[in-house]
């Protein structure tokens, strides 16, 4: 027996309504996953949701910037260099990387709303492993304690509790227990994009002529339908050949039935199949601004991404971690270090150093570490230029020279 056939047989109620018993349908639906029928009719899913190029690029790329960041353990300023400091960034267990790890997370929390990752500990209580588990196998509910409410995650094999797992997620609904996935908030202007792909296929198909009705003096349906097909081997055979021109006998006419793809905004797009690029440019603004993606190509676009992308994700990434690696009252915490996306080019880069070690801001050799260089002797100390003094330092009485 399946874990979704004992969600069928089970009095198990769902918490958006105490009076619907869960199936195993309704189940993946709140949960993020399964299936969804668009308005456009087309059936949308995670797997199909990502083979529209505008989803796939955005997922891979958030998913992939965030894993590639080094993830650092720190215990107040001073960086932790043993423990869980020391495989944190490198294998969280001993066959799964950190990066393996966290882009696996990111895929889930972007395409079905939530990734959850279980926390392994010794007898004293340390983190030892993590595990990344398949959020689409869990089912996530509210249980009330004698002080406050708190959740447990569901598998087919045991009950996990609140502080045993890192829970991340796209957007929590009202409950805070069910999320609200991209792909399944965002089904429907997916599944247009789908629908769009499709025909544009079929009229590629057809040599780019859309769908016509014929109309003429037929004198039964069984004239009508021969002439139909006639007319369908002949545009055929036109597109195979290259010709623009059909002729008609007297009487008849053929015209587009095809349907006008049109913008969601204002604007409106001719139905021809060579402006389904124009349709997926249209797609492509709509799924950026799910993911908070830049289109623009600028100076700035790194420090853009940052701020207005990956700070949400790190910041909530990083307050989740903390909580359930080292509880509330820690002084150790994980960072990422985005330094590497703010490096900018060399000659910005060493102006930046000098400028922080001529005003005793940094030491040189923490600038020595940020570029993977060998520490130096002496290199431990603050530093200022020697040449800013006060004037009064110059003596009385000296004459100035003034240029």
């Amino acid at each position: 027996m399946g874990l979704f056939d004992n969600f069928k047989k089970a009095e198990v109620r769902s918490l958006e309504n105490p009076n619907a018993p869960v199936s195993a349908e309704n189940f993946l639906h709140i949960m993020g996953w399964g299936d969804f029928q668009s308005s456009a009719g087309v059936t949308v899913n995670i797997d199909n949701a990502l083979g529209v190029p505008a989803v796939w690029a955005a997922v891979n790329f958030i998913s992939g910037t965030l894993a590639s960041l080094p993830l650092e353990v720190y215990r107040g300023n001073q960086r932790v260099t043993d423990g869980i400091g020391t495989w944190l960034n490198r294998a969280i267990n001993p066959t799964t990387s950190s990066f393996q790890w966290r882009k696996y997370s990111y895929e889930q929390v972007l395409t079905g709303g939530r990734s959850v990752t279980l926390i392994l500990r010794n007898g004293r209580g340390d983190v030892t492993d993590l595990v990344p588990l398949d959020p689409a196998d869990l089912h996530v509910q509210e249980v009330m304690t004698s002080e406050f409410p708190t959740k447990t995650y569901r598998s087919k094999s045991r009950v996990y509790q609140a502080s045993e797992v890192i829970d991340l997620h796209f957007m929590l609904k009202h409950n805070q227990i069910d999320i609200r996935g991209p792909v399944m908030t965002n089904n429907d202007i997916i599944g247009l994009a789908i629908a769009a792909a499709l025909y544009g296929s079929k009229a590629f198909q057809s040599g780019g002529i859309p769908p016509a009705v014929l109309q003429g003096p037929f004198q039964s349906g069984a004239a009508a339908q021969r002439a139909s097909e006639d007319i369908a081997a002949t545009t055929a055979r036109l597109a195979r050949e290259g010709r623009p021109v059909m002729a008609l006998l007297l009487g008849m006419s053929c015209g587009r039935s095809g349907f006008r793809l049109s913008r969601c905004n204002c604007r409106s797009y001719s139905n021809s199949a060579s402006n389904r690029s124009r349709v997926f440019t249209l797609y492509r603004q709509c799924f950026c601004r799910t993911f908070r993606r830049n289109l623009l190509n600028t100076e700035q676009q790194d420090l853009h991404f940052v701020k207005h992308t990956l700070r949400r994700w790190i910041e909530q990434s990083e307050q989740e971690m903390n909580l359930k690696l080292f509880g509330r009252d820690s002084d150790f915490e994980v960072r990422f270090n985005v330094d590497s996306l703010l490096r900018g080019d060399l000659k910005t880069r060493m102006e930046a150093h000098a400028t922080v070690i001529q005003n005793g801001i940094k030491t040189p050799n923490e600038v020595r570490e940020k570029e993977g260089m060998e520490p130096l002797p002496g290199g431990d100390d603050l530093m200022i230029q020697g040449a800013t003094v006060p004037i009064e330092s110059q003596g009385e009485g000296e004459a100035v020279e003034v240029s």
